[in-house]
């Protein structure tokens, strides 16, 4: 039943991202382009994400298991930090340049799109060089005391 659950809910999600149009580019990046030729109906669709799933993480809260029995896994930490901003806007950078994220992509992969593939690519090596840093990060780099690098939050 799990795996049906997860396989409907990316399906959904999939096709709410055809639908809404978040799976194309050109799109996205129309709506980035404030200065220019600005296409506001993403932001229809990120309003509409927000009223219909901010009620839905209200109750979430209020609950230790999920409908399916598993322990609620809802992110806890409120501290905003430099490696939370930096992310942000590393990500941002990316969504703008390429006018993808991460689900879309999964969808344009599926899709055969070789922009998907090269983005999903591009994005699992930042993943990857994320947890080298981190490990090095922990057990000090070659040569140096172990402990977090100098300056890290």
């Amino acid at each position: 039943m799990k795996l049906f659950t997860a396989f409907a809910a990316g399906l959904v999600f999939g096709c709410g991202l055809l639908v809404s149009g978040m799976a194309d580019p050109s799109k996205v990046l129309g709506f980035l382009d404030l200065a220019g030729a600005w296409n506001p109906s993403l932001a229809l669709v990120m309003a509409g994400a927000i009223v219909l799933g901010a009620p839905g993480f209200a109750l979430l809260r209020r609950r230790r298991l999920s409908l399916l029995g598993e322990p609620m896994q809802l992110p806890t930490a409120r501290r905003i930090d430099r490696r939370l901003l930096g992310g942000s806007l590393l990500f941002g950078l990316g969504w703008g340049l390429a006018g993808i994220c991460p689900g879309p992509a999964v969808v344009l992969v599926g899709a055969g799109l070789w922009q998907g593939a090269l983005f999903a690519g591009a994005m699992l090596a930042g993943m990857l060089i994320y947890e080298w840093l981190e490990r090095r990060g922990r057990t000090g780099a070659p040569g140096k005391a172990g402990g977090p690098a100098p300056g890290r939050c």
